[in-house]
């Protein structure tokens, strides 16, 4: 069977609106994972392969994270760096091949959230374990393994207070949330909010954006001779990640959200 060309697929898996959503499109996928993976679609739509197999293997590829980021040196950055765009990568075709094929499930769904909590958290950990310097042949500091974890922690829990909301609309028999009932009542939370967006510091905490983040992190450590990058990164995003899920918390409070 002839393979359909990227202007045939485009159409079908890349609908109105998919690189639009506020919450559901990530800006590395914008901006061009959408068209790689478009390129790998071509390969996969004629084959057995099935959307959920594809997001299986995007959560291990996301997991992989956390021990790629245990090698010493920029290698386990690059690493880390590699496993989680590979986990982009197959985010961004499990849902497309699941249009093309029109093979939707709700544990698809339920799969992918979970391959999204757990690459969040896998790279932080892994973080937290490259800072405790396991392999350096001195005393490993456990405080950076800790402090990683809690950053993990926070980045889960963070995702957790968002769908919580859909849980508890749900047992009230209320619709979906709309992007509406997102703002803030007050406009003192409101204009917090918009502060919060704009700096995005937020986003330091997701696993994307903390792979990168690694990597500086790595090459600056690599002229210094030490973890002393690595480490303050650590507990940087170990203190994003606390203030973050308080704030976020309050945010849902303070919206229409869950009324």
């Amino acid at each position: 069977m002839q393979k359909p060309s990227v202007a045939e697929l485009r159409p079908v898996v890349h609908p109105v609106g998919v690189k639009d959503r506020r919450s559901g499109e990530h800006w590395a996928g914008r901006l061009y994972m959408r068209e790689i993976s478009l390129r790998v679609d071509r390969h996969l739509v004629n084959t057995r392969v099935t959307p959920n197999q594809l997001t299986y293997l995007m959560t291990v590829a996301g997991v992989l994270a956390a021990p790629a980021l245990l090698v010493p040196g920029i290698a386990g950055a690059v690493l880390g760096v590699v496993a989680v765009q590979l986990y982009l990568l197959l985010d961004c075709v499990d849902g497309e091949i699941a249009r093309w094929k029109k093979q939707y499930s709700m544990s698809g769904v339920y799969l992918d959230r979970v391959g999204a909590y757990l690459c969040d958290a896998a790279v932080l950990v892994g973080l937290g374990l490259r800072a405790a310097d396991l392999w350096g042949g001195g005393r490993t500091d456990w405080l950076w393994a800790f402090l990683g974890t809690l950053a993990a922690l926070g980045a889960v829990l963070i995702k957790a207070e968002t769908d919580l909301v859909g849980v508890a609309r749900h047992q009230q028999g209320l619709p979906p949330v709309k992007e509406a009932a997102a703002e803030p009542r007050s406009s003192g939370m409101a204009l917090a909010r918009k502060a919060a967006a704009a700096l995005k510091f937020h986003r330091l905490i997701l696993g994307i954006e903390a792979s990168l983040l690694i990597l500086l992190l790595a090459l600056v450590d690599a002229a210094r001779g030490d973890l002393f990058f690595t480490r303050l990164g650590t507990a940087v995003l170990a203190g994003i990640a606390i203030l973050q899920t308080l704030l976020h918390l309050v945010s849902i409070l303070a919206s229409s959200r869950l009324r």
